[in-house]
């Protein structure tokens, strides 16, 4: 393999020239920023965000509406995970990685000396990051004791590095929130996205109360103290197919909040008087706000109709307004206030979109059409391009997780292929995704995965019904579980596309199991099925593209990260040397300081001018098409 030009940190092997026309269209679009919320001040007056202005995502402040963006920390791996002090938003807690390992250390900063102290010892992973109300202690996960179990550490402020281990179990615990008192702390144990419990543990004795059943099995999607600290509200599927907001009480007793909204509750904040709760509605894909009152009473708040929200929070001492992150398929994610005396959405940043005009970006619509084998209909996010004459190429993007969720978001590359290279794109929600009920999200559980590819057919089958969609130039793309579906379709219905964008797939399901990280083997032995049971590792087989790697006659693109700890590089690796085995052609592209995906900048941007080329010369553009660019 060979340095990328220009990109020592990408070593690439098999991939042409690119023209310099191609980048030039590219770039403004790859160049677009995004404002993600991390953290509230004590007041309201300052927001903390992760933003981007060089290579990676970092830390700013913003102290007013559509202010300056003042950035605080300035490393070369980006930062998205942080939280300020409790009543000193001039030291902020945060966790990074390096290298894209998602091996996190947490730090803290003194924004008064522009100084980060490394508080963990350089070589666990960490996360869930949250401090009590007082801003004495702290509480955080990491997998120190054995690199395979995760557990719960608490520590004084005012000396961080002594933290003491709360927990000590198999499994992944995470800490959630302090009780308002700073007594207690509401905990997690995760045994998969559809099978956890929730905790209530004294710090001072240790003790550890179950606050969901013991028996069965439902998910924790998320969990807030009261603001007496006398209750818990909880956001699960135990009572409903859907996660509902409940209250429990000291008794253990549930009574529902949310039983007349369907769809998943998946945003939650109480205000600290408790005399607000706001929680967010997922409705096949797009976000709904409410904030319900002291009686009661929940009144929907009024965003754009296909806004999604990533992140909701009252200021602690105030419950008259909310802090609001969301973002739209046609504008990048931005922080708003939503004040509620008199409802009023207040801007605080404007991310910018490479100089575009953004009211000729394509937005996405929603369809919905049968699913494989009969199982009823399944939803997908459609991009068409504008001012297109005849039938246009279409893109398939699979989604990851498995378990996670196509929605109308913000993409500058979905926006570079519809809006610029006249390329639609398809964007299914496949059995097993997110946000349609704990039986759509099981429904590819294990050995029941085999079934659930037919949704692949389905998929294919749409587009080649649609008048306005080329079903003889189609092209599949996703990465992680994503990357798996791109080459299960490349494998399994290989006579119906042309292309194929692998980025950080699976190629072979056992493989991948046997050498994923420790400390995530165990989850995803509850989504894909366990391999050391032969019924179950036969079908793992089957499915697996590595092993039906003759059937490939698409062409194909691999994108792998060097220190992914997720699916590691072998994955690509032994997929790339079987397709050259046959002879044929592979462009592959490797990111030495990347992890589970490309987070530098230099890296993402050539990463996805070269995933346009590919796309652009194996299932072509029209011959009409508008265009978007501004000349600069």
């Amino acid at each position: 393999m060979q340095p990328a030009p220009g990109v020592p940190t990408l070593l690439q092997s098999g991939l042409p020239a690119i023209s310099p026309e191609l980048r030039a269209r590219a770039s403004q679009y790859l160049n677009a920023r995004a404002a993600l919320l991390a953290d509230v001040s004590s007041d309201g007056g300052t927001i903390l965000i992760s933003t981007r202005f060089g290579s990676t995502s970092q830390l700013h402040v913003v102290e007013m509406p559509l202010g300056m963006r003042t950035q605080i920390t300035f490393g070369d791996e980006p930062v998205t995970l942080a939280k300020f002090q409790p009543g000193d938003a001039q030291t902020v807690w945060y966790l990074q990685d390096a290298g894209g390992g998602e091996f996190f250390q947490l730090y803290r900063l003194d924004r008064r000396t522009g100084r980060s102290e490394l508080l963990t010892d350089g070589k666990s992973r960490h996360g869930s990051l949250t401090l009590s109300r007082d801003g004495k202690r702290l509480a955080f996960s990491g997998t120190q004791r054995n690199g395979k179990d995760t557990d719960v550490y608490l520590a004084d402020t005012a000396s961080p590095k002594k933290a003491r281990r709360l927990t000590e179990a198999e499994g992944t615990w995470e800490p959630v929130e302090f009780s308002p008192d700073g007594a207690r702390l509401l905990l997690t144990h995760e045994r998969s996205v559809q099978d956890a419990d929730l905790y209530a543990l004294e710090v001072a004795s240790g003790n550890l109360t179950q606050l969901t059943p013991k028996e069965g099995k439902a998910s924790v999607l998320g969990a807030r103290w009261t603001a007496d600290g006398k209750g818990v509200y909880l956001v699960t599927d135990r009572w409903s197919d859907f996660n509902q907001l409940y209250l429990l009480d000291k008794a253990g007793k549930h009574a529902p909040v949310t039983a007349d909204l369907k769809w998943d509750v998946e945003e939650l904040a109480v205000a600290e008087d408790g005399s607000r709760v706001a929680f967010v509605i997922n409705e096949e894909g797009a976000s709904r706000l409410y904030v319900q009152d002291r009686h009661g009473r929940a009144q929907p708040v009024a965003l754009p109709a296909n806004a999604v929200i990533s992140n909701i929070e009252f200021p602690r001492r105030r419950a008259d307004v909310l802090v609001v992150n969301f973002q739209t398929a046609t504008q990048p994610s931005d922080v708003y206030e939503v004040d509620l005396r008199g409802v009023r959405v207040v801007r605080w940043t404007r991310s910018e979109v490479g100089g575009l005009d953004p009211s000729r970006f394509v937005d996405a619509q929603l369809v919905r059409y049968p699913a494989g084998g009969g199982a009823g209909m399944m939803p997908a996010f459609l991009y068409k391009p504008r001012n297109a004459t005849g039938k246009v190429p279409v893109v398939v993007i699979w989604h990851g997780g498995p378990e996670s969720q196509s929605r109308p978001t913000f993409s500058s590359f979905v926006q570079l292929m519809a809006s610029e290279l006249g390329i639609a794109v398809l964007m299914p929600n496949v059995r097993g995704s997110f946000g349609y009920g704990k039986a759509y999200l099981a429904a590819d559980d294990g050995p029941k995965r085999e079934q659930a590819l037919t949704d692949i057919g389905a998929t294919l089958d749409f587009i080649e019904q649609q008048p306005d969609l080329d079903g003889l130039r189609i092209g599949v793309y996703g990465g992680s579980y994503g990357g798996y579906m791109t080459l299960s379709t490349a494998t399994f219905y290989g006579n119906r596309i042309r292309a194929a964008v692998d980025v950080v797939g699976i190629s072979n399901l056992v493989t991948f199991l046997e050498n994923t990280q420790a400390y995530r083997r165990d989850l995803r032995r509850a989504e894909y099925g366990d391999e050391r049971n032969p019924e179950i590792r036969a079908v793992q087989e089957r499915i697996s593209p590595l092993l039906s790697v003759q059937k490939i006659e698409a062409e194909l693109f691999v994108q792998q990260g060097y220190n992914d700890p997720r699916v590691p590089r072998s994955e690509a690796e032994q997929i790339v040397k079987a397709v050259r085995a046959r002879g044929k052609d592979v462009w592959y592209l490797l990111g030495m300081n990347e992890g589970h995906g490309f987070a530098k900048l230099d890296n993402r941007i050539y990463f996805y001018e070269r995933t346009a080329q590919f796309l652009d010369e194996t299932i072509g553009a029209p011959a009409a098409v508008g265009s978007n660019t501004t000349g600069q």
